[in-house]
């Protein structure tokens, strides 16, 4: 089979064709022609730009598979297991059950899998197990749009051992021999996913960022990652903030930072955690506008309360305490809503 954990050597095609034209068409006035537009394996990438909203996410298959990648390099995980003596492989996207919509979003979107309650933790997820459901509908969609941060390394793991597991040719013991020789292989340190190798693993301004990083992965990655909230900077001085943090990946919390225009830079925190975050008024602007009608989970609900409670009580200590307390309350609810 050859070395386990390797991508196949072929031509950068997006690199030698897909970045020059995309740069040419960002001065086209024509967007009929946009949907025209493939290279390589990132198939509506550009158009996702101008395009992720509510309704696209339902109803446009491109924009709705990238959306995942993003969530899923959020929240999500690709796990081979051994238990019974048997293999098995289960992709997972966890969340606490406060935002169990968006669990029953994903699956009614893919056709396949379960949603889980754990009512101990308060915890819901989105499985699947089946080993034909994922060679068919999940290895596909990560194929064709690729995860941006370390979860690739995980993934090619979980994708090689689905082709080992659905081998007919092989053993069991042969197949147990290279899925666990598959399993002792460990994530290299300062691994970067080979998406951003486009930008040489290097990003210094929002247009190399962009040439990586889609709205329909961010919005995906801030449903699962992002956060819009009120933090306390005086006794009676209320501002509007927002922040992602992620373990590892200091890359892609770079390009966030370039993409909506954060003047801050990434913070480095215990245990090789990396944060962006921001209350700075223009930023927060920006971020407004950025998210403006695109989540579908109750992040969107939280963004809503968020954007409105800027424009119209900004500065108004009272108001906004009030508002902090109602969405802490909300929290409070739909977790035990949901887990009854």
């Amino acid at each position: 089979m050859g070395p386990l954990i390797q991508d196949e050597k072929r031509p950068n095609l997006r690199a030698l064709y897909c970045v020059p034209l995309l740069e040419k068409i960002r001065t086209w006035k024509v967007k009929a022609l946009l949907p025209l537009v493939f290279c390589g394996g990132r198939a509506a990438r550009f158009i996702s730009t101008f395009n992720t909203n509510k309704t696209s996410l339902s109803e446009n298959k491109s924009i709705f598979n990238e959306w995942l990648v993003g969530f899923t390099d959020g929240d999500g995980s690709f796990s081979v297991i051994f238990q019974n003596n048997k293999w098995s492989l289960v992709f997972k996207l966890s969340q606490s059950t406060y935002n169990l919509r968006v669990l029953h979003f994903i699956k009614t979107q893919l056709g396949v899998g379960r949603v889980t309650i754990d009512k101990g933790e308060q915890m819901a997820s989105f499985v699947i197990r089946d080993l034909n459901t994922i060679n068919s509908v999940i290895i596909p969609i990560f194929d064709t749009f690729p995860l941006l941060t370390s979860k690739y390394f995980k993934f090619l793991i979980f994708k090689k051992a689905a082709i080992i597991l659905s081998n007919k040719n092989l053993s069991k013991v042969e197949k147990d021999k290279l899925i666990w020789e598959l399993k002792s292989t460990f994530l290299p340190l300062n691994y970067v996913s080979p998406a951003w190798s486009v930008v040489n693993n290097l990003v210094f301004n929002h247009e190399m960022a962009d040439k990586v990083m889609t709205k329909a992965w961010l919005v995906g990655f801030t449903e699962a990652e992002g956060s819009f909230y009120l933090v306390k900077k005086e006794s009676n001085r209320l501002v509007h903030g927002f922040e992602i943090t992620k373990k590892l990946d200091e890359i892609v919390l770079i390009s966030i930072k370039y993409l909506l225009h954060i003047t801050t830079n990434v913070q480095h925190k215990k245990a090789g955690y990396y944060s962006i975050s921001t209350t700075n008024s223009r930023a927060i602007e920006n971020i407004i506008s950025y998210y403006k009608n695109t989540m579908k989970g109750m992040k969107s609900v939280e963004y809503r309360i968020w954007s409105r409670s800027y424009a119209k009580f900004k500065g108004n200590y009272i108001a906004l305490d009030k508002i902090r307390t109602n969405i802490r309350i909300m929290r409070k609810q739909y977790q035990t809503f949901n887990t009854e």
